[in-house]
């Protein structure tokens, strides 16, 4: 469910050395499967534990996660990154937004997949967003675009180069292109 390099778990152990005996850690998302899903670790004293958590065991501590945010948790990982200006965490959980779809499901719910795990954080740079809003019966994949997307003059590249580029790799003869909707209307929102 969730990988911990060995360099943050000796981070854990050298945190965890400091706190009340038996305390773990918790990681956990906050509002799982929306897009303003958010990931976190805390400590996890042991009246904290609740009887549904998944115990998950590491070296020389345990991960305590909630039943609710198992399944958002899948793929995670949290890393130790040193630089020049310190350490730091790092904690990865791409199927936080939306939970990870199987290689059957529907195409509508594989595209929605592709589009919150990995088109909207790279667009989410630019403040945009898209949105699928159908699969027409010849296979475009039909799309809306949001936020700093919205009127940007660049829009046309994305579209094609960028997401078409990615959608039909990832889909090949099940889709057949994609197609903007959107109403662009350039102005302070949108990304320059």
């Amino acid at each position: 469910m969730i990988s911990i390099s060995e360099s943050a778990q000796a981070h854990f152990v050298k945190l965890l050395a400091d706190q009340p005996e038996g305390t773990n850690i918790r990681i956990f998302v906050i509002s799982p499967g929306t897009p303003q899903a958010e990931c976190g670790v805390s400590y996890c004293p042991p009246d904290a534990v609740e009887s549904d958590d998944i115990e998950l065991e590491f070296n020389g501590f345990n991960a305590m996660v909630d039943e609710k945010s198992a399944p958002f948790l899948e793929d995670a990982s949290i890393d130790l990154v040193t630089d020049q200006l310190g350490s730091q965490l790092t904690l990865k959980a791409p199927n936080a937004k939306m939970r990870k779809v199987d290689d059957d499901a529907p195409l509508r719910d594989r595209v929605e997949y592709l589009i919150q795990s990995e088109i909207n954080p790279q667009l989410a740079s630019h403040g945009g967003h898209i949105m699928l809003v159908e699969i027409t019966d010849e296979g475009v994949a039909v799309l809306q675009f949001g936020g700093g997307c919205n009127g940007c003059s660049m829009v046309d590249v994305t579209l094609k180069d960028g997401i078409e580029t990615q959608m039909l790799e990832r889909f090949p003869g099940e889709l057949t292109g994609v197609q903007d909707v959107t109403e662009h209307q350039h102005g302070s929102h949108s990304y320059q």
